[in-house]
């Protein structure tokens, strides 16, 4: 479970180093993934127990059915810290895993992750356009809130498919829609902006991250306007990987009013002291969210146009 060649993760990005990642998205990608490898799973409330592994079946079954699983081998591109990967691998929809990200810093915490759960995953550095693995390599390829990442997102779909066994799946997951964007982006901005405001108040000031820290996150968030390339129609979405070569694709959309109250619970986790999240805090959130959810699937998912809704998922096989 070692990276060969594969360069150290760089978790501190200095000013000058933040300057070149404007224009260079790629840069900015490691750069920006490397300083939250570290705190990504507190920052999205990612876990690896039974709340995790429920979401991630669900969602992969959601848009992918149950034909198939096991899969014996799969790879997770733009893995992070192995959140999709390693819930699929848990809830028994994945056999042996690989993991990886343009991020030396989210492989590392990836594999120490399926280490610290006992699970069969190698990882490498890898930029989704020029995939270091050989050809017909995995009988499946899965990734999540990574797309929207990548430059080329056909070229992606070309290697993605590239590297699968003939008749093959991918499943991506995660990625947020053209209008759902717009709403998520400007929640996030608001919450931000007040916690940030109102904790300098004397009565909140224990609610208020020290300013360094603060100064840190700002600077690093300021690089997600070069980091998130790409939003997406879920029509478009599927010409693209239909134009790689894609068969049976399909895509699904997810969140409406899940994410209306999602965006603002996380931003305003991240803007305080995790001391101060606590398990009942915690818990009180993720029930919001479940409520919402269910509301999203049994109703305004039956109502409201798929292009509405915050998130998108796709499937699509390899030609056998």
């Amino acid at each position: 479970m070692t990276q060969v060649n594969d360069p150290a993760p760089n978790p501190h990005a200095t000013a000058d180093e933040v300057k070149a990642a404007f224009a260079d998205p790629k840069l900015a990608n490691v750069l920006y993934h490397d300083w939250e490898a570290g705190t990504y799973d507190e920052k999205w409330s990612i876990s690896y127990d039974e709340r995790c592994i429920t979401y991630a079946t669900d969602v992969f079954n959601a848009v992918a059915g149950e034909d198939g699983q096991p899969y014996p081998t799969a790879m997770e591109l733009g893995s992070g810290t192995g959140f999709f990967l390693l819930n699929l691998m848990q809830g028994g929809v994945i056999k042996k895993g690989s993991v990886t990200d343009l991020s030396p810093g989210m492989v590392q915490v990836a594999l120490r992750n399926a280490e610290n759960l006992g699970l069969d995953v190698d990882g490498r550095v890898a930029d989704a356009e020029r995939i270091p693995y050989e050809d017909n390599s995995f009988d499946l390829v899965v990734g999540h809130a990574v797309l929207h990442h990548i430059p080329d997102v056909r070229a992606a779909f070309a290697e993605v498919l590239r590297v699968l066994k003939p008749g093959g799946r991918f499943v991506f997951a995660g990625e947020p829609t053209k209008i759902g964007d717009v709403y998520a982006r400007k929640l996030g901005q608001i919450t931000w902006y007040l916690t940030t405001k109102l904790t300098k108040l004397p009565a909140l000031t224990a609610w208020r991250r020290p300013q360094e820290e603060l100064d840190e996150s700002s600077r690093a968030a300021a690089l997600e306007a070069v980091v998130d390339i790409h939003t997406f129609d879920p029509s478009d979405l599927e010409s693209m990987a239909r134009g790689a070569g894609g068969q049976d694709v399909r895509a699904v959309t997810e969140e409406f009013a899940a994410a209306l109250a999602g965006w603002p619970i996380r931003t305003f986790e991240a803007a305080v002291p995790q001391e101060k999240l606590t398990l009942r805090w915690r818990l009180f959130a993720y029930r919001i969210w479940l409520r919402l959810s269910a509301l999203d699937k049994k109703l305004l998912a039956k109502v409201l146009p798929r292009e509405l809704f915050y998130n998108v998922m796709i499937t699509g096989t390899k030609r056998s």
